[in-house]
């Protein structure tokens, strides 16, 4: 693989950020500093430390990178909750995103443990 766009796991955390960004902003406007923000930043670091850890010259290095990627889904699965809890969004729409998040975090855990075999 010669560039990190050529991972289907980056190309589906693109997709999903696009995703977050379109929801996110239907929330309150008071939420702009609050939830809105940490919703979207925490979106943006999954594709951006899946990218990052690819251009590490270190397999350890891209195994913390992707775990760094992982650890921002499972951030970003709760603000989701929270964003239902607080009906910001429909329960569908959760349930869409939330099933998207897991494809991703699941191809990630794919991905990490394919990386520590070659270890």
């Amino acid at each position: 693989m010669k560039t990190y766009r050529e991972l289907l796991v980056w190309q589906k955390s693109m997709n999903f950020v696009t995703e977050i960004y379109k929801v996110s902003k239907q929330f309150p406007i008071e939420e702009n500093f609050g939830l809105t923000s940490q919703i979207r930043r925490s979106s943006i670091s999954i594709p951006s430390n899946i990218a990052e850890g690819f251009g590490r010259q270190s397999l350890g290095d891209y195994i913390r990178f992707l775990n760094i990627a992982i650890a921002s889904l499972f951030e970003l699965q709760t603000q989701l909750e929270i964003s239902l809890n607080l009906t910001y969004i429909s329960k569908e729409r959760f349930d869409e995103l939330f099933e998207l998040s897991r494809e991703i975090e699941r191809m990630l855990s794919s991905l990490i443990r394919k990386l520590k075999e070659k270890r």
